[in-house]
């Protein structure tokens, strides 16, 4: 399972371990966004605390390593050497000493100053959300989102900004961020911007990009008719992935062309990754049509074998299913 989502949502982990280990299933966490969480104080239970049985942590992410490098954790009922001989099966043996020492020298000093830093970053953080706020027009999401189910606990560090309401796609506001300001942002998408507030951030930067929240409200807002509200849409499946991916398929068939066929191939908006399409899945109009509106906004779409998204591949239609 994934926690902490992109955007800081957690899920009731112990909850989720305990009801697992009860039916004999092992739990292994993708934690890429939640390396902080072992350093610093106040923060969510970490994977391990929850009684995972392995968990796989980007230090790169927000631990201040080198990009690509990352732990994997192992539980007392995970034999490690096991994990090992596998790993040295499956991926290479010529290792990036680079990235191994980056990994040591962010571990020390997460270890040694890591209740300091990100105490910091937090801080930062909250003061980001709470200025942002007072602009009018933005939602900066906090603590007050939690509500023990749904969003059972949520990660300070992250600054998510909702854009719809000043009548901008996260999307356009992270491309006027960067194009007319200088400042880049981790992410946006259709509904929001996200600012990935790091252990290497200072106040000024977050000054400034409050600063540019202010005035690209007073330039570009305008009236929010027309924009999605909503960026989840519930998939038909009718196959599973394996089946889809490998079926026999119609391809390079125009986007427009494919309402009520079934997809073969992943479509998402990166980042932050969440698939809009994923094979074995029933195409609908109004996929299509979100599709063809992120593509309008400037997402950067990936995923399927046409890199410009104007064309998908599908299971034929003489294929029985």
């Amino acid at each position: 399972m994934n926690n902490p989502t992109y955007y800081g949502i957690c899920s009731n982990l112990k909850k989720i371990v305990d009801l697992a280990h009860e039916h004999g299933m092992m739990v292994l966490v993708d934690e890429a966004h939640g390396t902080h969480f072992y350093f610093g104080e106040d923060m969510p239970l970490t994977a391990m605390a929850a009684g995972a049985d392995m968990s796989s942590v980007s230090m790169h992410k927000s631990g201040g390593s080198l990009t690509q490098s990352s732990f994997l954790l192992t539980g007392p009922d995970v034999s490690a050497g096991y994990v090992r001989q596998v790993i040295n099966l499956t991926q290479t043996t010529s290792a990036s000493y680079l990235l191994i020492s980056s990994l040591d020298i962010s571990r020390r000093n997460l270890a040694l100053r890591g209740k300091e830093l990100f105490a910091e970053v937090m801080r930062i953080a909250d003061y980001a959300r709470t200025e942002i706020n007072k602009i009018g027009g933005y939602y900066a999401y906090g603590k007050e989102l939690i509500n023990g189910d749904s969003v059972f606990d949520f990660d300070p560090t992250k600054l998510t900004v909702y854009t719809l309401d000043i009548g901008l796609a996260g999307i356009e506001v992270y491309d006027l961020l960067r194009d007319e300001y200088d400042i880049q942002l981790e992410l946006g998408d259709m509904g929001n911007v996200l600012a990935y507030i790091s252990i290497g951030d200072r106040m000024r930067e977050v000054e400034r990009l409050v600063s540019a929240l202010v005035d690209v409200k007073r330039r570009y807002s305008r009236d929010r008719s027309g924009l999605f509200d909503h960026e989840y849409i519930n998939p038909s499946v009718v196959m599973t992935p394996q089946e889809a991916f490998y079926a026999p398929k119609e391809e390079m068939i125009p986007i427009r062309e494919t309402n009520g066929r079934i997809c073969t191939e992943f479509v998402m908006c990166y980042p932050p990754g969440i698939p809009i399409l994923a094979p074995g899945e029933r195409i609908t109009q109004e996929i299509i049509d979100y599709i063809l509106y992120a593509k309008e906004k400037g997402c950067q779409l990936t995923g399927p074998e046409d890199e410009k998204v104007e064309r998908l591949n599908v299971i034929k239609e003489s294929t029985t299913y």
